[in-house]
Order: structure tokens, then C-alpha cells, then sequence
């Protein structure tokens, strides 16, 4: 005797694949943003922990608006690990546009050590900066968009030069 599903839930199951995979070909494919550290500025330093507000420089080259819901960030200088942070920025980015979007990023003590460590007649840092950026297109749900950059920090202006 076979177990056999039923022909109407048969039919139930392959209507509702068929519209799955038909709105996920919907959606619109975005091109990963170019994103480069703008300015870093030091907010504040407790006993084992410092709090950095960092401005990054969004490109969209998409040919939608994209709507920042939130963003993940990591930043690296001199290839050690020295802040991380998150932020709800709800900032617009027009379709081939730019905008600058505000994060606040921490920092322990000890990679802030690490990250200068040796660098007593230097003024140039380089950096690497990674993270996600959550958005929403024009008619599009939300979607996650990784980023990755590199650049130089001259911390004479606390200004930044990025790739």
C-alpha cells in the first residue's frame, strides 16, 4: 500500500512554490554600496573603553533610491581590530546619489594600544572598514548589502581619505 499525499494538497503545495519563486524574481538585484570612512571624532573615555563617532560616506550606484535602516560596522587600523559599532540611521540615499550616515563605534583600551602602537611620528593611519548596511529600495522589501573599503586616517584634521 503507498503513502501517497492527497492530489488537492498536491496541488496546494505546487501553486504556492510556483508564487514563491515567482516573487522572489521580483525583487530588484542592488549593487553593494562603496562606503569610506568621512571623519572620526572621540565622544568619550571611560576606564577600559572609548566611544568614537564616525561619519561614513555612502555611494549608491543603484538605479533606486535605497532607504538605510541600520548599518554594521567594524573598523580596523593598521590591520588590528579597533572599533565596532551599530546604528538605526534612517537616512535617504537618492539612486546615484551620496550622503553621509553617523555611526558610534567602540573601542577598548587595549586595541586602541594595539592600533598605535609604534606610531609615534606618523600622522597617516591606514584603515579598513567592513560591515553590512541594511536597506529598502523602491518597492522592495528589506534587504542586507555587505560593504568593504580601505583608506588612510590623518588624524591633524581627523579627516579621511578613502578608497
Amino acid at each position: 500500500m503507498k503513502n501517497s499525499a492527497p492530489p488537492a494538497l498536491v496541488i496546494v503545495m505546487s501553486v504556492s512554490l510556483l508564487l514563491l519563486a515567482g516573487c522572489a524574481g521580483l525583487g530588484t538585484h542592488l549593487e553593494p554600496p562603496r562606503i569610506s570612512l568621512a571623519h572620526i571624532q572621540p565622544q568619550q573615555f571611560t576606564g577600559l573603553e572609548a566611544v568614537f563617532q564616525i561619519q561614513l560616506r555612502v555611494f549608491n550606484t543603484n538605479d533606486v533610491d535605497l532607504q538605510v535602516n541600520g548599518i554594521e560596522a567594524d573598523l580596523e587600523i593598521n590591520g588590528k581590530p579597533f572599533a565596532t559599532g551599530v546604528s538605526k540611521a534612517a537616512v535617504k540615499i537618492p539612486s546615484f546619489g551620496t550622503d553621509l550616515v553617523p555611526v558610534t563605534v567602540y573601542s577598548s583600551v587595549i586595541d586602541i594600544v594595539k592600533g598605535f602602537h609604534g606610531l609615534k611620528d606618523t600622522t597617516q593611519l591606514k584603515y579598513r572598514l567592513k560591515g553590512k548596511l541594511r536597506v529598502t529600495g523602491d518597492n522592495m522589501i528589506s534587504t542586507t548589502l555587505p560593504f568593504e573599503s580601505e583608506g588612510q586616517v590623518t588624524f591633524n584634521d581627523s579627516k579621511a581619505a578613502g578608497n
